[in-house]
């Protein structure tokens, strides 16, 4: 069993969104194993770390577009969550470089923001992507 397994609660029927929180999802669990495997002061982490800040970013820029276009009405909020979460991650990955043992505080931070955002914060929006963002 992984550790943050997938779940159904985490699909919207966005398939782009979807597949995106899918790979959140399978970067965690790789830097859970990662962890496990190696240890948590492991220079092998490092890698996946710097992989989640880059698809995390990557993730934010295309949910943020997508939302953008829809005129969602909590954008700005949406955003700053997104920039809030951005700083966390760059902080521990600091940590992490400076020989900190971080590993355990990140794959707490990271499973608990990942299933809040994506089954509360993220979900709010669903109602904007009923209609056709041309109309």
């Amino acid at each position: 069993m992984s550790f943050m397994p997938w779940s159904a609660t985490f699909e919207f029927g966005i398939p782009e969104i979807d597949e995106q929180h899918r790979q959140l999802v399978a970067i965690t669990n790789t830097l859970h194993d990662t962890i496990l495997h190696e240890g948590a002061r492991s220079v092998s982490i490092g890698p996946t770390l710097e992989k989640l800040v880059n698809y995390t970013q990557s993730h934010f820029t295309s949910e943020e577009a997508l939302l953008e276009a829809r005129d969602y009405a909590e954008i700005e909020e949406h955003k700053a969550e997104h920039d809030r979460f951005i700083l966390k991650i760059i902080d521990l990955c600091k940590r992490h470089e400076n020989e900190e043992a971080i590993a355990l505080e990140m794959l707490e931070f990271l499973k608990i923001w990942l299933i809040h955002h994506i089954c509360r914060v993220d979900r709010a929006y669903l109602p904007y992507f009923s209609t056709d963002p041309q109309e």
